[in-house]
């Protein structure tokens, strides 16, 4: 038996209810009456289309859920969602080599909204060999599973009591931003991962709470990086504003010089 269509107001209420605002704190971020959220919520009134989307906005709902909305207004879905080889995309797929290119010799790599390997560099291969389960690094390479599994390079991060937490907590985030059930299965799974003894930063380690380090031990010695996430600012394709680049910078000379060792010609 098929479920009931969701009716503009459960989307609406649900995303509402999601970010944690009640209508009276939501209608005051939107700029519009409590009366009039009502309504909408309860169906006995029917927003513009500027209106909704102004709505989506504020509660910063994903692209992907947008377009279900929109259908329940009555109104075309806006967003399309185009796999990255297709040719409308190729001006945003010659960006996204460009930055990998560019940030070499350090490693960078994309990952879709599920943490899919999309693309890397050729610094990123290098810090993948010795990984004892080969199917973790074979198509399609889950990023976060490929990390933290004990067959991985989990065995290989100095501090992955830190790290795993780190990313543990990212996941949770975006989980909490998105919905997203295959995300969620993905956390049940990671987290039943064998978790090791809690580390103490180094003072090496220590980068005063802004950051969290990745320290990962290769055949060139301990390296240490920093990470930092992009993503397409203005987005109006579901697969763009799922998309992001994950860069790994040096965190220390050492690091910088054995990287450079890697990949002279860069």
């Amino acid at each position: 038996m098929m479920s009931p269509a969701r009716s503009l107001g459960d989307h609406l209420r649900e995303w509402r209810q999601r970010r944690r605002l009640s209508q009276l704190e939501f209608a005051l971020e939107a700029d519009v009456s409590q009366r009039h959220l009502s309504f909408i919520e309860s169906g006995r009134s029917l927003p513009s289309r500027e209106m909704l989307m102004h709505l989506a906005e504020r509660l910063g709902i994903p692209l992907r859920e947008r377009n279900p909305m929109l259908l329940a207004a009555g109104f075309a879905p806006v967003f399309p969602e185009r796999k990255l080889d297709d040719p409308a995309l190729a001006p945003a797929r010659r960006a996204i080599d460009m930055i990998l290119k560019g940030h070499e010799p350090f490693p960078a790599l994309a990952v879709d909204r599920h943490w899919t390997l999309v693309a890397a560099n050729a610094a990123v291969a290098p810090l993948l060999a010795g990984v004892v389960d080969t199917s973790l690094t074979e198509g399609p390479i889950n990023v976060l599973r490929l990390s933290l599994h004990p067959q991985g390079l989990a065995p290989r991060i100095a501090n992955l009591a830190e790290w795993r937490s780190h990313l543990l907590e990212r996941l949770r985030q975006q989980i909490s931003a998105t919905g997203d059930l295959l995300l969620a299965r993905l956390l049940e799974e990671l987290s039943a991962y064998p978790a090791p003894a809690t580390q103490k930063a180094t003072p090496e380690q220590d980068f005063a709470g802004i950051a969290v380090p990745l320290e990962l031990v290769t055949e060139a010695g301990q390296l240490s990086f920093l990470s930092t996430t992009t993503v397409f600012g203005t987005p109006v394709d579901v697969t763009l504003s799922e998309l992001a680049i994950e860069s790994f910078f040096p965190a220390n000379p050492q690091t910088a010089e054995a990287l450079r060792a890697t990949l002279p010609g860069v």
